[in-house]
């Protein structure tokens, strides 16, 4: 019996129960939101504090070098879907994600420790900047087995919301990075946030690694690979034969994602929690509202995620995206008519408004990823795809962002790129069939190895 049935069987003729079920979704969510806290606190952290103290003495581009460090981590992005692919596809799911949450947790509570420039010059933002690419080849290893786990485990018409899972962990993720770093600036108001108080979130991290890990020791390992790893039909080179028999789906499942990623970093990565709180800026609000705003924002992008995952069960993968890339549209266009008011209400009407169309063309990704790839590469096709996307997307956004507004003094060239990473991500997605339901198992790689994009007979 391949894939999973209705009545709750996985591929090995075991009967995955209920409880087994919300035993991985809660892994799930717990072990992505840590994953996502640590990448969004130091995101969090360049828009706020981090140009003052690690970047001001490198020149009046301080800002957008802190941005670029942002970037900087997307580069090494697919090393660490390279490695963990090639062991996920391997070893299997659950080790790889045990192993991407303590680098990422340790390279966090590290950050929270370095000196700054005033103390040991420019060690201080070369090692800042060592340690963000750690977050990101931890980065790059987490998603691709995080998906998998909640997607291969899940009932064949639910992997929408069971896939929704480890998705719900970037808002989630942001929720817990700003909620903290906002009750720091009321702990550690001024100056004192500047001495110690941005320190306290990066330093939290060791506590909620630890409670990640203790809750991941207790998932089972995805079914999908424990009967590939019965059978002994492990892939011997994995990411070869990803690149050689499915390379322009990888490309493709690329920029569905880049569409996302890239209007997404907006908040991820920090510009606009820089851009608002700027006292040289056009706008100049306090750190604290602004970073309830996105907190508040984050809970949206939360629900609609949950609901697209819900709804990409019931009208497929494909009508879901549609429609979630005209209302990531309407996000793209009101966001920073709303933002430059300088009202902190109507800053929030733009993120929630945006994080709408961001929650629909997330929400169905685990599931669209999963269903594109045979069984037996799935682990690196989900998470190179899903790096390079990240690349192509959110790398740099911040960055371009910045440079826009620093040539032409307005943000409506911002809109208008945010408005084309969009429509590219709409393209892509028309680009493939829609798959919901395909069977997931080993026993029908050749049909998964049929490829998606239309025009195509095979992969």
């Amino acid at each position: 019996m391949s894939g999973q049935s209705q009545a709750g069987f996985t591929p090995t003729g075991t009967i995955a129960t209920a409880a087994d079920r919300r035993r991985v979704v809660f892994a799930t969510v717990v072990g992505t939101t840590v994953e996502w806290y640590d990448f969004f606190i130091y995101a969090t952290a360049v828009g706020l504090v981090f140009g003052q103290l690690f970047f001001a003495p490198l020149g009046e581009n301080s800002a957008l070098i802190g941005f670029a460090t942002v970037g900087v981590s997307f580069l090494f992005r697919p090393l660490g879907a390279f490695l963990a692919g090639h062991y996920g596809d391997k070893l299997g799911r659950k080790t790889v994600l045990m192993w991407t949450l303590i680098l990422m947790g340790a390279a966090t509570a590290l950050i929270g420790l370095l000196p700054t420039y005033e103390t040991i010059g420019i060690m201080a933002p070369v090692l800042l900047v060592l340690l963000r690419i750690i977050q990101g080849i931890s980065a790059g290893g987490e998603w691709g087995g995080a998906v998998l786990m909640a997607v291969e485990h899940a009932p064949r018409r639910k992997r929408g919301i069971f896939g929704a899972s480890p998705q719900i962990g970037v808002p989630l993720g942001l929720l817990l990075a700003s909620g903290v770093m906002a009750l720091m600036t009321v702990i550690a108001p001024g100056d004192q946030f500047l001495a110690w108080g941005w320190r306290v979130p990066f330093l939290l991290s060791v506590v909620l690694i630890l409670v990640g890990y203790y809750v991941r020791r207790k998932v089972e390992e995805s079914p999908v690979f424990t009967e590939l790893a019965a059978r002994k039909e492990k892939a011997r080179m994995p990411i070869a034969q990803l690149f050689r028999k499915h390379l322009l789906l990888v490309i493709i499942a690329a920029f569905v994602f880049a569409g996302n990623n890239a209007v997404g970093y907006m908040t991820t990565g920090g510009y606009i929690q820089g851009y608002a709180t700027n006292p040289e800026g056009p706008i100049g609000l306090e750190r604290g509202p602004v970073l309830w705003a996105v907190a508040g924002s984050a809970v949206t992008w939360l629900l609609t995620t949950l609901l697209a995952g819900w709804l990409s069960d019931r009208i497929g993968r494909r009508t879901t995206y549609v429609i979630g890339w005209v209302l990531q549209l309407v996000g793209v266009f009101t966001l920073f008519p709303l933002v430059n008011t300088g009202e902190i209400g109507l800053l929030f009407a733009g993120l929630a408004i945006l994080t709408i169309g961001l929650g629909f063309t997330y929400g169905p990704q685990a599931a669209l990823y999963a269903e594109l790839f045979p069984a037996s590469i799935r682990f690196s096709g989900v998470s190179i795809s899903y790096a390079i996307g990240a690349i192509a997307g959110g790398a740099f956004a911040p960055t371009i962002a910045t440079a826009i507004v620093s040539a032409t003094g307005s943000t409506q060239a911002v809109t208008w790129y945010l408005a084309g990473m969009t429509v590219l991500g709409l393209i892509a997605t028309l680009l493939l069939r829609d798959r919901s339901g395909i069977p997931l198992g080993p026993d029908h790689e050749e049909e998964q190895s049929v490829s998606p994009i239309y025009g195509l007979a095979k992969a």
